[in-house]
């Protein structure tokens, strides 16, 4: 057995750095022999700081080198040395005989084998360095982690990033070295690959026909996030510059975006015309303008055009299969497009009537044609959403799992679908892995797309993965800026880090003062805390706000938290007398009794829960109100059964 292991490799927890000479391949064509005198006063340059820093050079490869370190602060601190040396070796010779290096840094787990290393972590070391800039280090999340607030030098996120042959994106960070011209001002760190799609402007002669211009500005999006070099912003966070005057350069810092996209479009009968230009929100420049002219089934070539612009603009060579993708045509049906923009118009609307609405023009556009993967994909997402909400959870999740399932056979690819199937597999089936591997394919199809970071930070939260749940809603937050969704307060709020959960809704409330669930959260994370006078006060706004079904559930959380029996009872009471309309949650109906003490009634309902499967069972694992539910053995037997601990 132990021979068997030792062939195997020694796997263990590694700082991996590797450096690459800029421009090494070219100058090697033009120069052969100036080429291998550099890459010797590079090897004699590094050795020794490599030494200083407690590294262990594993090989060179080329004009590159792999290297590892016991920490993650040797492998940053040795990188920072580098440059600085390489800098003040390069200051008095003339440009041809400088050399110029780029650094990466990442942070995982390698196995040893005859002297060798190899994993995940050497592959994602081998490839980040491409991110950084000529003389500059370039470090992952990983990496940050470790060594943020221990580190003297700045470092800056460049967001997510995908790395050829890695499964999932990565954030990385960049170190901000203080000889760098200009690179702290916010300006200059703008990156042009974030891309932020402003609303087009309805130019038509009926005014009605603002649903075309909406949904044409979200397709846009979608279209453009399928070049993975991009970021693009989601539509939530764009949607709120509509009517307004604010310069390209003030959107571009406030939304972190280099690059803006905007235009107008002017539809009558079957004829469209779009005018779209491209602005570099740093300089607030015109990179390109152009007008398309055309029949209203050509609109997806119009968006493939406009991407493939962009991308050439942005010097950003595309892939076969990227090229294919934005050059896909959902439908070539105009009628079945038209109904299916109307149902994104209601559904991004938000409220049940207008799901429902937007429900009905998506099953219009899947009948008008059949094939149509994306109508099938949204219709399954209404259904979610209505899930106990206005529909119970066991009608309307299996009828999403048929949509989304029809939406995957019809396409494979497609983000929307896998993200669908993620959630019902999460709320419905309680199949955790298929629920992390449909979101995880989500993300990795559409790494811009906001909502699968999101769904996929609820499921890690409720798995009690709390640390991973964080930075998918950090990656959230990063795609849908102006958003700072209710759920990233949870994710700290079910991790127990209360302070920070309080910081993430009160910014939230900042945006949105009138949001009635903001406070309601909020009324609850006071109660929980024994602040009476702070949490009857979000209580009573919540009520103000909204009489919802929802809402008189957390006040009676609220009332019931602080010992407040009567009015906590009288609440339900009126839940469980059908007085208010709505559809009543068991899974809240037996939290109320939990906080009231009565386990017998808690438990009761909670099975009731568990038999019709009820979407919110699987969120209740970690939730931080349910810790007297976590007393009564019956309970933590009944999340046994769903495996969950």
């Amino acid at each position: 057995m132990a021979e068997e292991s030792l062939s195997q490799g020694v796997r263990r927890l590694a700082a991996i750095m590797y450096t690459d000479m800029v421009g090494y391949t070219a100058l090697g064509q033009k120069n052969e022999s100036l080429s291998l005198g550099l890459v010797d006063a590079q090897r004699k340059l590094l050795r020794p700081i490599f030494s200083r820093h407690n590294g262990r050079e594993i090989k060179t490869i080329g004009d590159a080198f792999l290297v590892e370190f016991p920490s993650a602060l040797d492998a940053v601190r040795c990188a920072y040395d580098i440059q600085r040396t390489t800098r003040e070796f390069n200051i008095s010779l003339p440009d041809d005989r400088r050399v110029h290096l780029r650094v990466g840094v990442h942070l995982g787990d390698v196995v040893e084998s005859e002297g060798d290393i190899s994993g995940d972590a050497v592959n994602v070391a081998s490839r980040i360095e491409s991110l950084a800039d000529d003389g500059g280090v370039c470090l992952t999340r990983q990496v940050y982690d470790h060594v943020q607030n221990k580190f003297e030098v700045p470092l800056v996120s460049l967001g997510n990033r995908p790395l050829k042959n890695v499964s999932a994106s990565i954030e990385f960070y960049k170190m901000v070295l203080p000889w760098s011209e200009k690179e702290t001002t916010s300006s200059s760190r703008l990156d042009r690959k974030r891309i932020a799609i402003l609303p087009l402007t309805n130019m038509s002669p009926d005014p009605a026909d603002g649903f075309f211009s909406d949904g044409l500005t979200e397709e846009l999006i979608s279209t453009m996030s399928k070049i993975h070099e991009f970021s693009v912003i989601s539509r939530t966070s764009v949607m709120q510059y509509r009517n307004q005057s604010k310069s390209v350069s003030e959107i571009g810092r406030e939304l972190n975006a280099g690059t803006i996209l905007e235009g107008s479009v002017r539809k009558a009968g079957n004829r469209v015309r779009v005018s779209a230009q491209m602005i570099d929100a740093t300089q607030d420049k015109h990179l390109w303008a152009e007008n398309y002219d055309r029949d209203v089934q050509d609109i997806f070539a119009v968006q493939s055009d406009i991407a493939s612009r962009v991308a050439e603009a942005l010097k950003v060579e595309l892939l076969a299969p990227e090229r294919e993708n934005i050059s896909d045509v959902p439908t070539k049906n105009p009628e079945a497009h038209s109904l299916y923009l109307k149902g994104r118009y209601y559904a991004s609307l938000g409220t049940p009537a207008n799901i429902e609405k937007g429900a009905e023009y998506f099953k219009l556009a899947a009948d008008q044609d059949p094939d149509f993967a994306l109508a099938y994909a949204r219709l399954s997402e209404c259904y979610i959403d209505l899930a106990d909400e206005s529909i119970p959870a066991a009608q309307a999740l299996p009828r999403a799992r048929e949509y989304a399932s029809k939406a995957v056979a019809l396409n494979a690819k497609l983000a929307e679908a896998h993200y669908c199937l993620g959630g019902i597999a999460f709320q419905h089936d309680w199949d955790w892995t298929v629920a992390e591997k449909e979101l995880r394919l989500a993300i990795e199809l559409n790494t811009s797309l906001a909502d699968a970071h999101g769904a996929y930070a609820t499921f890690l939260g409720a798995m009690g993965r709390f640390d991973e749940g964080i930075r998918e809603r950090e990656v959230q937050a990063e795609l849908d800026p102006l958003l700072p969704s209710n759920g990233f307060g949870l994710a700290y709020w079910t991790a127990r880090r209360y302070d920070k959960a309080r910081e993430k809704w009160q910014r939230r409330l900042e945006i949105r003062p009138k949001s009635a669930l903001t406070h309601a959260y909020l009324a609850i994370l006071n109660a929980l805390e024994s602040k009476e006078e702070a949490a009857l006060m979000e209580v009573e706004t919540v009520l103000r706000i909204s009489n919802e079904v929802l809402f008189q559930e957390f006040a009676a959380y609220a009332y019931a938290c602080l010992g407040m029996e009567q009015k906590a009872t009288g609440i339900l009471q009126g839940l469980l007398s059908n007085t208010v309309q709505g559809y009543v949650s068991p899974v809240a109906v037996a939290t109320i009794y939990y906080l009231l003490g009565n386990e017998g009634k808690g438990f009761e309902w909670m099975r009731r829960a568990y038999e019709v499967r009820s979407a919110a069972l699987p969120y209740t694992n970690k939730w931080p109100i349910l810790d007297r539910a976590r007393e009564d053995p019956r309970f933590l037997e009944l999340l046994g059964r769903m495996e969950l601990k």
